[in-house]
């Protein structure tokens, strides 16, 4: 029997696939403005994915995990901007960005035409399939191409972080089953 959860976790992976394949090989090795757009972008997008799950769901575990990413992301993104403004870097928009924007947004639809425990399930998963990719790109990508040391810094520390929402993010999973 065809189950959606099964198309929504196979659509997911590819994604996640596909962004850290992006990443990895856009523009070779990506300068420090395009890093911080790219780091900047990772961020909106969950912010933006949170909100919406704070539209749709009534699960008290699914509105605190959204209400962490909103506020985590957030912080994170006005640091970037934050560390743009005192180098005097303007973030620049690049194909990695543009195609992770892109692509977001069909998750989004995706996302937006579910509802009740087939929302909070995936968009679950989609938090765990997002977070092992912008994780992956991170760590092998944009952390040893940047070459500013507080760019570098600022990367390492989010990183952190993003493994932490990550294994939150698994762990909604399971309880959601």
């Amino acid at each position: 029997m065809f189950h959606i959860s099964s198309l929504l976790k196979s659509s997911v992976l590819a994604a996640a696939v596909c962004f850290a394949a992006a990443t990895a090989i856009a523009q070779g090795k990506p300068t420090d403005p395009q890093i911080a757009d790219i780091a900047y972008t990772a961020g909106q997008i969950d912010i933006e994915q949170a909100i919406d799950a704070l539209k749709k769901t009534h699960n008290k575990a699914v509105r605190a995990f959204a209400e962490e990413m909103i506020r985590d992301h957030l912080a994170v993104n006005n640091k970037v901007l934050a560390l743009c403004d005192k180098l005097k870097v303007e973030p620049e928009t690049n194909d990695t960005s543009k195609s992770m924007y892109r692509d977001a947004r069909q998750k989004r639809e995706e996302l937006r035409a579910l509802s009740g425990t087939a929302f909070d399930k995936a968009y679950a998963e989609n938090e765990v399939a997002y977070h092992e990719a912008v994780n992956g790109a991170i760590e092998s990508t944009l952390i040893p191409a940047a070459q500013n040391a507080q760019l570098k810094s600022l990367l390492e520390t989010g990183l952190k972080l993003f493994k932490e929402h990550q294994k939150h993010a698994e762990k909604l999973v399971d309880e959601l089953k």
